[in-house]
């Protein structure tokens, strides 16, 4: 079960929007190697995982990005933790506004 949920925006230095979203591809596709549960955003991606495997990942992200060709790499981070209480998980905290969504669009 998952005691952490961590957001993270990645924006790394391009030169070229093109270059800046490659970049931003790249720390997705490390994000889903990880097995982990994630949801990407138009700003963030939330992953869902035990804390120790969510700061695993995080150095994975800033690794390859920057090994990809970044110079330089900003994270901006959202870190929720919960050792011993359940931690609510994107499906439970989105799960009643997508159902309105969704109602909305037939």
């Amino acid at each position: 079960m998952a005691n952490a949920a961590m957001a993270i925006q990645v924006l790394p230095e391009a030169d070229s929007t093109k270059e800046l979203l490659r970049l931003v591809d790249v720390a997705i596709a490390e994000i889903d190697a990880s097995g982990l549960s994630y949801e990407v955003g138009a700003f963030e991606t939330t992953v869902e995982g035990d804390l120790d495997d969510l700061i695993k990942l995080l150095h994975r992200i800033q690794t390859q990005v920057t090994e990809s060709g970044a110079p330089k790499i900003s994270s901006y981070i959202k870190l929720s933790y919960a050792p011993e209480e359940h931690i609510l998980t994107t499906d439970e905290k989105l799960g009643k506004y997508r159902a309105h969504n969704e109602q909305q669009a037939k």
